[in-house]
This record gives C-alpha cells, sequence and structure tokens, in this order.
C-alpha cells in the first residue's frame, strides 16, 4: 500500500502503482496559473469565465481535429503496454498471500529492473529496423505479438507456477523468469511507440503524445492491477455480488492473462495491417530559423554516437557526484515502499482492499503538479526536493507506526473498520504530497540541466539513473530482512515458549500443533530504522552538494557546446 502513496512513481514498487520509471518522466510539468493568463488569447478575455472552459474544449477539439484517430491510437497501444505492468504489480501481493518470505519477494523484484533500464538498449531500438515494414513497426508489431503469445503461453501453466491448484507453494525463480522478458518486451514497445508518437502527431499536437503515455499507460496498469486483483478476489465477490458465496473470485488469474493474451494478438494485427507510419512531424522553415537562432537545434546520432554521447556525460564534473546522488537517495525509502504492502498482506487485509485505495488517492494525482507548479518553475527546484526528502522519511516512520498498530484495529470477525482504511488513506494523502514535491522538483532540475542538441538522451539517461537508484535498494533490502526476522513457537494454552520457528517447515508444524508462530525480533521494523538512518546521513552528506547543483552554470552540464 506504500506504492499507492507514490502512485507514478520513480521507484519501481512490487505493487499497486506504476512506478515513476515507467510514468513519471514522461509527465508535462505543470503550467502555473499566471503563466496560462498570459497565454488567454483577446477573445477568451471577453468570454464570460464560466463558459471559458467550454471555449477550451471547443478550440482543443480543433487543433486536434486531424490528430484524433492517432491520439486515440497512442492511447490504445499506451493501454496494452500498462497491462504487463499491472499484471507484474500485483503478483508480489499474490504470493506474499501465500506465505513466502521476503528473500523470495526480493528474487521476483529483479523482473521490474528492465522498464528502468531500457537506455542500454533505446538507441539500437531507435537505429535498426526494416524499411519496409516501418521504423517503429519493426520493433512495436514483434513486441506486442511476443507478449500476446507469452501470455497465452503461460496461462495455461499458470496456476500450477503459482502453486494455486493444490501443487504446493509458487515456483518464485520461474515466475521471475517469466515476468523479467515480459517486461523487456514490454520496455522495448514503449520505447517504440514513444517514438512512433513524435512522427504519428502533427508538429502542432507532438506535445500531447506525452499525456497519452500517461494516461493510457496508467489506465493500463489500474486494469492489470486495481480491476485484476478485485476481479479475482473471492472475498469482494462474495460480499457485494454473489448471492451465494464461492471460493473464489470473478475472474482467475489464468484467464485474466488469456484474455490480455488474445487482445494483444488481435489488436497488433489490426494495427500492422491498417496504420501507416507517416512522419508528420516535419518542422516548418520558421520553427528551423528559431532552433537555429536559439542553438537549439537537435543533433541526429547513430548508436555508436548516442553511446559515447552517454559515455561523455557521464564523465561530466558535476555529473559525476549527480551520479551518486542517484543511486543512493532512495535508499532512506526502500524499505517502506518495497514491504509496507505485504505486512498489510500479512496483517489479513486482502490483496484488493490494498489496490482499491489507489482510486480515493486518484483527485489528489490530478491536483499536485498544478498546485506544486509555481514552487518548481523557478530557477532552484531543488528546495523543494530538498524539503521533501525528510519529509518522505519521516512517513516512512508513519506508515511503520501504523503497521505496528494494525493488529489492535482487527475485529473479531477478522474485518477492519472503515476507520482504520480511512487513516491510512489520510496516511497516504501526506506521502503523496512528499512524494510528489520530490519527483516533480527532481524532474523540473532534470529539464533545467538537459542539453537539447541531444534531445531526449540526457534526460533520459538521468531518469534511468534516478530510477536504477530505487530499483536496487528495494530488491537489496528485501533480501536481507528475512536474516533480522526472529519466530518463537508459543504454546496456545500454557503461552510458553516452545521452540523456534524461522523456517517454513518449522512455522507449518508449529501450526499443524495447534500453536502459534509469532514474532519476537520483526525484521520489518528493523529495515526501516535502518533506512531511515542512512536517509539521515545521506541528507547530511549531500545537502550542501544539492544546493550547489543550482548554482553551476548549465554550460557545464552540456557535453556539446555552442559555437559563439
Amino acid at each position: 500500500m506504500s506504492q499507492i502513496a507514490s502512485a507514478v512513481r520513480d521507484e519501481p514498487p512490487p505493487s499497486i502503482h506504476p512506478p515513476e520509471d515507467e510514468l513519471g518522466c514522461k509527465h508535462q510539468l505543470a503550467v502555473t496559473c499566471s503563466n496560462a493568463e498570459e497565454k488567454v488569447s483577446k477573445e477568451d478575455r471577453n468570454t464570460p469565465c464560466f463558459l471559458r472552459p467550454f471555449r477550451s474544449i471547443h478550440n482543443m477539439y480543433k487543433t486536434l481535429k486531424g490528430d484524433l484517430s492517432s491520439i486515440f491510437l497512442l492511447l490504445f497501444l499506451y493501454l496494452l503496454q500498462g497491462i504487463p505492468l499491472g499484471l507484474i504489480a500485483a503478483v508480489p501481493l499474490l504470493l506474499q498471500s501465500k506465505g513466502i518470505t521476503y528473500s523470495q519477494q526480493a528474487v521476483f523484484s529483479f523482473s521490474h529492473w528492465p522498464f528502468s533500464m531500457k537506455l542500454l538498449w533505446a538507441p539500437i531500438v531507435d537505429s535498426i529496423y526494416v524499411r519496409r515494414i516501418g521504423r517503429r513497426k519493426s520493433w512495436m508489431v514483434p513486441c506486442q505479438y511476443l507478449i500476446g503469445g507469452f501470455l497465452l503461453v503461460v496461462s495455461y501453466y499458470l496456476n500450477e507456477i503459482m502453486g494455486t491448484n493444490g501443487s504446493g507453494t509458487p515456483n518464485i525463480f520461474l515466475l521471475m523468469c517469466i515476468f523479467l522478458p515480459l517486461n523487456f518486451l514490454a520496455a522495448t514497445q514503449d520505447i517504440a511507440v514513444d517514438g512512433w508518437a513524435l512522427t504519428m502527431l502533427s508538429r502542432k499536437n507532438v506535445g500531447y503524445a506525452s499525456s497519452c503515455n500517461v494516461v493510457g499507460q496508467t489506465v493500463g496498469f489500474f486494469m492489470g492491477n486495481v480491476v485484476f486483483l478485485t476481479l479475482q478476489s473471492k472475498d469482494f465477490a462474495n460480499k457485494w455480488i454473489r448471492s451465494t458465496p464461492q471460493d473464489k473470485g470473478i475472474v482467475e488469474f489464468d484467464d485474466f492473462v488469456f484474455f490480455w493474451g488474445c487482445v494483444f494478438i488481435v489488436s497488433t494485427t489490426l494495427v500492422f495491417i491498417f496504420k501507416k507510419e507517416i512522419d508528420h512531424s516535419v518542422p516548418s522553415a520558421q520553427d528551423k530559423m528559431e532552433n537555429q537562432a536559439h542553438g537549439d537545434d537537435e543533433v541526429h546520432l547513430n548508436v555508436f554516437q548516442t553511446y559515447q554521447i552517454l559515455f561523455k556525460i557521464l564523465c561530466l564534473r558535476p555529473m559525476k557526484i549527480m551520479v551518486v546522488v542517484l543511486l543512493t537517495a532512495k535508499i532512506a525509502f526502500a524499505a517502506a515502499d518495497s514491504m509496507t504492502d505485504l505486512k498489510l498482506i500479512n496483517a489479513g487485509i486482502t490483496a484488493d482492499k490494498i489496490a482499491s485505495i489507489s482510486i480515493f488517492l486518484t483527485p489528489l494525482q490530478i491536483l499536485l503538479p498544478w498546485m506544486l507548479g509555481k514552487q518548481i518553475a523557478g530557477p532552484k527546484p531543488l528546495s523543494v526536493y530538498l524539503w521533501a526528502y525528510p519529509y518522505r522519511i519521516f512517513m516512512g516512520i508513519v506508515f511503520a507506526g501504523l503497521v505496528y498498530w494494525t493488529p489492535h484495529f482487527r475485529l473479531p470477525n477478522g474485518e477492519y473498520p472503515y476507520t482504520y482504511y480511512g487513516i491510512w488513506i489520510g496516511a497516504f494523502y501526506l506521502n503523496q504530497i512528499a512524494s510528489y514535491c520530490y519527483f516533480l522538483s527532481l524532474m523540473a532540475f532534470f529539464a533545467q540541466i538537459s542539453d537539447p542538441k541531444i534531445g531526449g538522451t540526457y534526460m533520459t539517461l538521468l531518469n534511468t539513473l534516478s530510477n536504477l537508484g530505487g530499483n536496487w535498494p528495494s530488491t537489496f533490502v528485501l533480501a536481507i530482512t528475512d536474516f533480522f526476522n526472529k519466530k518463537n513457537c508459543i504454546s496456545a494454552t500454557t503461552k510458553a515458549v516452545l521452540g523456534t520457528c524461522n523456517k517454513k517447515p518449522e512455522e507449518e508444524l508449529c501450526k499443524a500443533g495447534g500453536d502459534l508462530c509469532e514474532f519476537e525480533i520483526d525484521g520489518y521494523y528493523i529495515s526501516i530504522a535502518f533506512c531511515a538512518m542512512v536517509g539521515l546521513i545521506w541528507y547530511k552528506i549531500f545537502y550542501k552538494r544539492i544546493n550547489m547543483f543550482q548554482k553551476i552554470p548549465r554550460s557545464e552540464w552540456r557535453v556539446i557546446k555552442t559555437k559563439n
């Protein structure tokens, strides 16, 4: 549930929301109201205030009229991309309900990594293609066929792999080996669709490409995660839909995967046959003159030149410190973000209830970027970042406190009152503010220092480093937490300690005798404290250095110097 609090996150979570590494870097920074007022036309100023929204919608329709079909196609392609990402994020919650260890969760967490590291093969996707098929379709079509085929084949073995057909415990390593290449294919499809969006839309509407990405991928993730977890929940179906209770949900995991496999195959075939690649983004002569006047003409690079530029960027003096900052900053939040949901599953809260909390956070996710626009649009956006960092550490401690008190809220029938969920929603609202301040201020600074001469390569590199800095701490914390756990088998009658039950067989033997296996030392709280301590030390070490980033001349961040 901690991942809910950082929706559209820049860390790759093992549950609820799409990480910012998947969605966040595509967000356009919010425009402040004052700036928007400066751009209001004379005709709009003469329009009554209550009619302006309708005029804006009408003007937008006229602007988008020639690109509407392309925009709907992009929305659908990004929606498809979000489905496997949502499924991958849902799996840890399903696995945790089966009693797997944090170390096993760490193994599966590697399946989240490809989307955060797609820069490594993005230049190849951009440069190598079959001209007859099309530059973007050469990659998008095979990737989507492979995703569809992957889902169809996996659906036949999923129950056995997940251990839901009485075959025993889940095969975690095999699950990781399945979902890691699935994520790799989704990441490659993302590269191709991102590139196609820039040429599919006309130059005046190309700015809507990022909106298509955010909306489409978010809806896809929501369907693959929240909708799926809700429909597969027998508790939800028995309480709200069925009159006669059953021991399964409305939709089974394998059926859901099979359905989307069919959708991928059919839709990809239709796009391959009927949608042609046409470059609508050719700049006008006036645009070219303006770019030349500002020295912002984009340099076109081949594969080898792109990798050379990336290496040169990493060798820049300020970038060396920035790399360390980006790769280590998120250690402070790793335990809270990667383990809180799993602890709540252990406490008896179902995955669909954890997922459904994201619905209540949607209004805040929409409003916050606009509310923060003025604060991050100035010359020192990292000041907001530095304010948000300790606040996020504090919220991690708050989450740990709420997890600790969770058993006290439990009712005799095993359910939790609505008050309990209201407290969590309030906590996540507070954490969401810090998460957005942290993320948007960082994105604003990236936009300021990125060299416009090399297009999105610079920005993508910075986002890749930031995303990787969220991946490895989560995997590391999950891997080590089990070493801190100590469980005792407690007699149900005398409350005496009968022995330890740290391992799964010992725990099953303890419970088989009617006794209780309880924590004497819970590694979750140790990990939270460790990460918070590391975060505070990190903050003290890097506070001045991060402030100094804002004072470094922009020319020091560039590898292609402008000729005077």
